[in-house]
């Protein structure tokens, strides 16, 4: 999973947590990426793979839809509304949302990659 475009970073993150992929979701950030969700800061590829599984063990269904992207050479900001839907053991459901905001570069490679990626930042 390579993402060519800012924009193909958050189809990535859809496609892989939808799939139950922590590891290819974790791979879409950088060495020193940076996850925040509620307040807690995940940063690293281990830290926010241990994040991702505990995540994707809850089997949601998400949904990213990237409002806006800012674009300056090699760094992007997304604007990302992204929704998900959670089935629990007894078939109920929960639904959550929530605004992002992106920080993206573009890799040596030409691939691009999450430096700092917060679920939460316009809510």
């Amino acid at each position: 999973m390579a993402a060519k475009t800012p924009e193909d970073l958050d189809r990535l993150f859809a496609e892989g947590v939808n799939s139950g992929n922590a590891a290819a979701v974790a791979a879409l950030y950088e060495t020193d990426g940076v996850l925040v969700f509620q307040g807690t800061t995940f940063q690293g590829p281990d830290q926010i793979r241990a994040f991702l599984e505990g995540m994707i063990a809850a089997k949601p269904t998400i949904v990213m839809n990237v409002e806006h992207v800012v674009q300056g050479g090699d760094v992007a900001v997304l604007y990302n509304d992204w929704s998900m839907t959670v089935t629990g053991a007894d078939g109920s459901t929960e639904a959550s949302s929530g605004k992002a905001i992106e920080v993206v570069r573009r890799q040596p490679d030409g691939t691009w990659k999450y430096v700092i990626d917060d679920p939460s930042a316009r809510d």
